[in-house]
């Protein structure tokens, strides 16, 4: 994971549920680059072909609320998604984000962008850069960025055990 992400962003709203990250007609599916060609179609049908690698998700509180369903985050990181910043995320979210190596921001900056526009998510200073404002943003835990830097738990927990890939 970049300590620094530049990318374009994409403006969703608020309770942003699973359902709509990765429809559930598609839960069969278990290859993860065939998931991404499925992430928010429940939002826009033609929004996977829309969607670039390193493009950054930015949305209100309570994305990914709803199922458990790991694969939202899988789809989404699957995607190119390189960071998702929201006002808040719901818990599973959350951790099945981490898990899938996929970073979140907790910062409400929907009003700062449209789609298309740049924005700067910076780890190492904790600030979203926005529509021309510095938004910071609570530090990750470091258990939390470390499986992030590593690309997700799988890849940590065989770092750590010494295991080669």
């Amino acid at each position: 994971m970049e300590q620094r992400i530049i990318g374009r962003v994409w403006v969703l709203g608020e309770d942003v549920d699973t359902d709509v990250i990765y429809p559930g007609k598609y839960l069969p599916i278990l290859d993860s680059v065939e998931m991404g060609k499925h992430a928010l179609e429940g939002l826009d049908p033609s929004f996977p072909a829309k969607l670039k690698p390193g493009d950054i998700i930015i949305a209100g509180p309570g994305f990914g609320c709803g199922s458990s369903r790991e694969q939202a985050a899988t789809c989404l990181k699957s995607a190119g998604v390189a960071v998702v910043v929201a006002g808040s995320f719901a818990r599973i979210f959350f951790r099945n984000a981490v898990n899938q190596g996929l970073p979140l921001v907790q910062a409400d900056v929907r009003t700062l962008v449209k789609d298309g526009d740049e924005v700067t998510v910076d780890f190492e200073t904790g600030v979203v850069e926005a529509g021309g404002e510095k938004t910071p943003f609570p530090a990750l835990d470091p258990s939390v960025m470390s499986i992030l830097v590593e690309g997700g738990l799988i890849p940590a927990v065989r770092k750590r055990l010494g295991m080669v890939v």
